[in-house]
């Protein structure tokens, strides 16, 4: 019943329209042989329709409360009809609101998307009207009306369902349109950055290439290599970079040592303050270790730790490597100078 309008006030005008039924069959009690069955009709009916609208029930009506509006519609008919003569002269007038009855439940029924049951209750009203007082009286008792309604009831539920379906569809595509501009914007955020830090770090280098017309002189050339190392960190490392990490990457490669920065992704998230204090403390690793490699990663980020820091020392002079190609070395001549954990504060216990 998505239709923008209160469940409560549809509940409230089904109930309405139902005992409205029950109102015709009392002002024409005189007209049935046994008025007794006639009230056992109305019972049912009343008891089908009060636990087909009670509310706080889930929109699909559960198998077993259809078959029973199917049942309690079997019931009237043949507790109704046999009080009733089909050839009565003036006609049966409201004598025959069973059949109004029944297709207000059934309707109740198909709105409560139980289509199969609605209409094998109309379906069954239908024979018995035929074999009762002919064909001819479908049309005079009303019934062709009653299985009208069903017929509107099936439509619209069937229109409103596919619309609720299509208005899902919209709201996944907008989050789905939302969260692709959101990545789209902090794609470019990053750009931006990203090319600022570039810019902040190779614009004084450039200053003085363009000065010399690119005749640098060797210390100007290895400090270029250390600018380009330091533009790779900008690429790699994201997350691990701050002011202090920065200075001394710097100043141990200044010293001969390679340092290499892995960003896994384990820091995105973490909380700034947090964050801060794992790389002051990396920072304090790089400048506290005399090692000729560096390497420093990102943990996973449901790991306790956040960052792990490995310090080698090449067996023998080591002056083979280059700078930023240490990832592609062989390990098995290293010697292990630092190994160090540096855990995340959260996972830290208070003492």
């Amino acid at each position: 019943m998505r239709i923008g309008v209160p469940r409560s006030l549809i509940v409230t005008m089904a109930a309405l329209f139902s005992g409205y039924h029950i109102v015709l069959g009392l002002y024409t009690i005189a007209i049935p042989a046994n008025p007794l069955a006639v009230l056992a009709a109305m019972a049912l009916y009343a008891l089908a329709s009060t636990i087909s609208l009670l509310p706080g029930q889930p929109e699909r009506m559960p198998v077993w409360m259809a078959a029973l509006n199917v049942a309690v519609c079997v019931s009237m008919t043949l507790l109704v009809t046999p009080q009733l003569d089909p050839e009565r002269e003036g006609g049966l007038g409201y004598a025959t609101w069973y059949v109004a009855a029944i297709g207000t439940l059934m309707t109740i029924t198909s709105t409560r998307r139980r289509h199969l049951f609605a209409w094998t209750g109309i379906a069954l009203l239908i024979v018995q009207t035929i074999w009762w007082g002919g064909a001819g009286l479908l049309l005079s008792t009303g019934v062709i009306g009653s299985a009208a309604w069903v017929a509107i009831s099936h439509i619209l539920s069937r229109a409103l369902a596919k619309a609720s379906l299509d208005a899902q569809r919209f709201a996944q595509a907008e989050r789905e349109a939302t969260d692709w501009q959101a990545a789209q914007e902090a794609h470019l955020y990053e750009r931006q950055f990203r090319l600022g830090q570039t810019a902040t770090i190779a614009a004084p280098m450039l200053k003085v290439i363009e000065r010399s017309g690119g005749e640098l002189t060797d210390e100007q050339r290895r400090e270029c290599l250390y600018l380009e190392a330091a533009i790779r960190d900008e690429i790699r490392g994201r997350e691990l970079l701050n002011d202090a990490v920065r200075v001394e990457v710097m100043a141990a490669r200044r010293r001969g040592a390679t340092v290499t920065l892995f960003d896994e992704g384990g820091l995105d998230g973490m909380d700034p303050a947090e964050r801060e204090q794992v790389l002051d403390r990396l920072a304090a690793a790089i400048g506290g270790t005399t090692a000729r490699r560096i390497i420093a990663r990102t943990a996973p980020a449901d790991s306790d730790v956040a960052v792990t820091v490995v310090g080698l020392t090449p067996v023998g002079d080591g002056s083979a490597r280059d700078l930023g190609s240490a990832e592609e070395e062989d390990d098995e001549d290293d010697e292990v100078d630092l190994w160090m954990e540096i855990p995340r504060p959260s996972a830290v216990s208070p003492r």
